[in-house]
């Protein structure tokens, strides 16, 4: 069998039931490391965790945005349209989920859809696929779904990530959803969590 045509989920709807509720737990409780295990062995530098994501969420209806990383790779667009259907854009504003292999040289997250006041559902959920994901230090957050304050490590990111950070928020309701998947887990950075000054 080709790479291409790599396995995707063995239980199709119970395995992207279980990806969804792990995203679903991280959305809700911001800046917590929640597992998301999976068996897929997808193209590189395509990971697992990504795979599972896109196949959990992606279809002909939510179309993907792929980093320069992912790319460079036929094998990783052609294993994606396989599973999941979904139209590969070349533009960042226009898709509905972006996924990112390599976090410290993704367009600014002012490169994707925000929604508009009426409409702030159509924007992009940017996947970044990250090294680190630990809780209780790194970056200081407080918003919906936090009690007080959580602390997240999350590593690579862009250099100016904070900064891009702040002006995504300040465009609420509008903004981008970041995600985060590291090995066996996920975190999410919802367009309302905000990420206080270090200091």
């Amino acid at each position: 069998m080709s790479i291409a045509l790599a396995a995707g989920f063995t239980e199709p709807v119970f395995d992207a039931q279980r990806v969804f509720r792990a995203l679903m737990d991280a959305t809700a409780r911001p800046a917590t490391v929640q597992p998301l295990v999976t068996d897929l062995a997808p193209p590189a530098p395509l990971t697992p965790e990504l795979a599972s994501v896109a196949l959990a969420l992606a279809d002909h209806e939510a179309p993907l945005w792929l980093d320069a990383a992912l790319a460079a790779v036929p094998a990783v667009a052609a294993y994606l349209r396989f599973h999941t259907g979904a139209r590969i854009v070349e533009a960042p504003d226009e898709a509905a989920f972006a996924l990112v292999a390599e976090p410290d040289a993704m367009p600014p997250l002012g490169a994707f859809a925000v929604g508009t006041d009426e409409y702030p559902d159509r924007s992009t959920t940017v996947v970044m696929a990250v090294r680190r994901l630990a809780a209780g230090q790194g970056l200081a957050c407080e918003g919906p779904g936090i009690l007080g304050r959580a602390d997240i490590a999350i590593a690579p990111l862009p250099g100016d990530f904070l900064v891009q950070r702040a002006a995504n928020r300040a465009l609420f309701p509008r903004g981008v959803d970041c995600v985060f998947v590291a090995p066996g887990s996920v975190a999410a950075l919802p367009r309302t969590t905000q990420i206080l000054p270090e200091g």
